[in-house]
């Protein structure tokens, strides 16, 4: 009986270890794809509200945020947002702000509540000064190139289109943990993604572009339907897509400035990605095993007391993941890890899928939030407790002069 038990273990490690392996080298040939992606030929001129919400001074924030100003495309605002007036991020956006004088930009400062998704909660505040109906949100921590608005403008040209968002590869600042923390986005989400496109057409955002028409997003509820959820990004696709429009990708890809202090930050993050991506897809969440070939390999050299026909799959499984890794340094042009690296990131991996079976806590900015099954966020604890609604002073100017232009004064 133990014995059959074993066989069965060792033929069960063996699927899945072969079924990684074969997933690493599809990865491996669509980011081959992917290099040959190249934006199509347009004259896209719809303008666009580019959403940058902010919180707190991230790595390398002001020329992230530099970035989305600095664009190639002829009509275009970006409103920056803020929740507290405390907010230190509020310096370097100002500093944006003068080096683009003549851009049109405006900053908003308010509803930091405790309550719900904090960055839809910011995006609230900033919809109020919306001047066009194509919107762009994009995370603080993105960088783009000129081409970027044009770029995910020109997916729209497809009325059946209700929004856009677009891959990111990972860029680190420097150091281990900021390392490991591009080699996922590189080597295990973005690949994922581009797999997933072979089965099942996409339905979901990512936090690098959210685009979406402004009738559309009204359609699906406006704001306040993705307020209570953590998973804003695949919330809002999953919502446009369930409305009948497709969720486009468009063929850009952003780089996310990954900055980790040390490992206990980035283990904090992904565990947060983890449980949130379990909320949205459980099914989903439960297969990404098959990402993780040198685990499966190690489980099988484990099932079968280490035999020769294991160590051969382990050879083939760490050739399969050496080979995806060359594959994302060659499609997002970033140095390649060094080989020692592969199943230290692997490893990491492997416990944090484990872990985000089990937490239902995160850690989100300065908040501890419990996060129900289906990506609701039940409760938030604030570390500084403040909950208020403010106005920045270059704010409150904006909306003087908007009011004046809009009531004259009465000159009898």
């Amino acid at each position: 009986m133990l014995r059959s038990l074993a066989a069965l273990g060792a033929g069960l490690a063996f699927a899945l270890t072969g079924a990684a392996v074969a997933y690493d080298l599809i990865a491996a040939a669509r980011l081959r794809g992917l290099r040959g992606r190249s934006a199509p030929a347009t004259s896209a001129t719809i303008p666009v509200t580019v959403f940058k919400p902010v919180a707190g001074v991230e790595a390398e924030l002001f020329e992230n945020l530099c970035s989305f100003v600095d664009q190639q495309y002829p009509q275009f605002q970006v409103i920056f947002g803020v929740a507290r007036g405390s907010d230190p991020a509020i310096e370097v956006i100002e500093r944006v702000m003068a080096r683009f004088p003549h851009a049109d930009l405006a900053l908003t400062v308010g509803n930091g509540s405790a309550n719900g998704n904090p960055k839809i909660a910011n995006l609230s505040t900033m919809m109020e000064r919306a001047k066009y109906d194509l919107f762009a949100i994009a995370d603080a921590d993105m960088r783009v190139d000129p081409s970027y608005l044009s770029t995910i403008v020109s997916a729209f040209d497809d009325p059946r289109v209700g929004a856009v968002t677009c891959l990111y590869c990972g860029e680190p600042t420097g150091g281990f943990a900021s390392g490991l923390g591009a080699m996922y986005i590189n080597e295990q989400f973005a690949p994922s993604v581009l797999v997933a496109n072979l089965v099942e057409p996409l339905t979901y955002c990512f936090g690098s572009t959210m685009a979406v028409r402004r009738a559309v997003l009204d359609e699906i509820g406006g704001l306040e339907a993705l307020h209570a959820y953590i998973g804003d990004d695949y919330l809002l696709g999953k919502r446009v897509s369930e409305r009948g429009y497709i969720v486009g990708l468009a063929p850009y890809v952003a780089r996310n400035i990954v900055h980790e202090p040390n490992l206990r930050s980035l283990l904090r993050h992904e565990l947060r990605w983890a449980r949130t991506i379990r909320a949205q897809r459980p099914s989903g969440y439960a297969s990404l095993f098959v990402t993780q070939p040198l685990m499966c390999a190690a489980l099988l050299l484990a099932a079968t007391s280490a035999s020769q026909p294991a160590w051969i799959v382990l050879a083939a499984a760490v050739s399969a993941r050496a080979l995806l890794a060359g594959a994302a340094s060659r499609a997002f042009n970033v140095p390649l890890a060094p080989l020692w690296a592969l199943p230290v990131r692997d490893a990491l991996s492997a416990a944090v899928w484990i872990g985000g079976f089990f937490t239902q806590e995160v850690r989100w900015r300065e908040r501890t939030y419990s996060v129900g099954d289906d990506g609701r966020v039940a409760t938030a604890a604030s570390a500084s407790g403040d909950s208020f609604i403010s106005r920045h002073p270059r704010q409150q100017q904006d909306d003087k002069r908007d009011r004046d232009v809009a009531e004259p004064q009465d000159q009898s």
